[in-house]
């Protein structure tokens, strides 16, 4: 392989997941290459390795098939700008973090013009979409997968593939100091405090805010004295959930907003509220009772109920293949069930004890030196380079 300053690496990642994920393979990488240009769409984690990012990584933080549709014309243009840049420019390689419908149609136009495309995090084809496998195919040179079962349903397909481990599980320490956390926070070692995390997309904080913070408030009125903290992705989150509370009357609640500090809010919870995706699975890791649940458009509910391929939506019941804990979705998702939901595992010591144990166990299976293979797997594929 060429010096590290003859190496350019574009990269996009989509939401705050995702620059959490890529910083940590860039954090193996950096060291190796140490001059290498690395640029594209990401955030502030990526940004402390020298990463470039042209556009708002919060530009490409929308979910649900029609809230993609409403924003089509934009993020068909922010990927169209950097395609047509990356063609002229013709970097090393190209790795797409996650944000699998902005970055196949990326990834398939660069691999087509003779440019190396990894992708990292696998969309969830063992869920859904599985026909998706084809279109893998055509887009991507490598796979890094963060589930030891998706290795094999990769290789089937012919598409060369790494597993390497689940950053989180290294992020995340096997017993976080609770007490700690609660010190930085401000929090009582003896209060009784709930986690609630709603989204870091705004079209989730849209569709989860009300329901979440009711639920929050029926804690409340059972326990006085719970604390109830809840960290925001970025300042523009923070300032809509901010009105979303007001505009539901839910602004009276006592809710401490943090800025960030999602892992510190875990750590010093005694249970979580939280939408599901990647912060599930944190949750888990940090061995915290949970309630998940999740709220979209009508219309795109009616289309992704009927694409699933299994009973579970969360990462840890995924993972545990049995509901481990609580989901609910769309309509089962109201103040009133979320709150018996997490109260009927608060009140169970048992219970409790068994999550603990499970958990400890998914984190263990999930170790792997992620930031030291994944940044291996990138540099034999610019040594190939194909």
């Amino acid at each position: 392989m060429a010096s590290s300053a003859d190496v350019t690496i574009a990269m996009v990642a989509g939401e705050s997941s995702g620059d959490l994920l890529a910083s940590r393979l860039l954090s193996g990488l950096r060291p190796r290459l140490p001059q290498a240009h690395l640029h594209g769409i990401g955030g502030a984690k990526m940004a402390e390795y020298g990463f470039e990012s042209h556009w708002p990584m919060e530009k490409l933080s929308v979910n649900g098939l029609f809230e993609v549709l409403a924003h089509y014309r934009e993020l068909k243009g922010i990927q169209i700008a950097l395609r047509d840049r990356l063609l002229i420019e013709r970097p090393s390689l190209f790795i797409g973090v996650d944000a699998p419908d902005f970055n196949f149609g990326l990834e398939t136009a660069l691999k087509e013009a003779g440019i190396p495309t990894m992708h990292f995090i696998g969309p969830s084809i063992w869920a859904w979409r599985g026909g998706r496998i084809k279109k893998i195919a055509r887009a991507v040179s490598h796979m890094l997968v963060v589930f030891p079962f998706e290795v094999e349903i990769y290789r089937r397909a012919g598409i060369p593939v790494t597993y390497v481990g689940h950053p989180l599980a290294q992020v995340i320490p096997m017993q976080a100091d609770g007490a700690a956390a609660r010190r930085e926070l401000g929090l009582p070692t003896d209060a009784r405090v709930i986690a609630v995390l709603p989204g870091s997309r705004m079209s989730e904080l849209k569709h989860n805010t009300a329901t979440f913070i009711g639920a929050a408030r029926l804690l409340a009125q059972r326990t006085p004295g719970t604390r109830f903290i809840v960290p925001m992705a970025g300042a523009a989150q923070r300032v809509y959930f901010e009105q979303l509370c007001r505009e539901a009357g839910l602004d009276d609640l006592p809710l401490q907003v943090l800025d960030g500090q999602s892992h510190t809010a875990m750590a010093a919870a005694d249970a979580v509220l939280v939408a599901s995706g990647t912060a599930s699975l944190e949750v888990a890791l940090y061995k915290k009772p949970m309630v998940i649940a999740y709220k979209m458009t009508w219309a795109t509910y009616q289309i992704m109920r009927h694409m699933n391929y299994q009973p579970w939506v969360g990462l840890p019941n995924i993972l545990a293949r049995e509901f481990l804990v609580p989901e609910l979705l769309q309509d089962a998702a109201t103040p009133q069930t979320m709150a018996d939901a997490l109260s009927r595992q608060l009140d169970d010591p048992q219970h409790l004890a068994m999550l603990q144990e499970r958990f400890t166990d998914m984190h263990n299976s999930l170790l792997c030196d992620t930031a030291s293979v994944s940044a291996e797997a990138v540099c034999r594929l610019l040594e190939s380079g194909r």
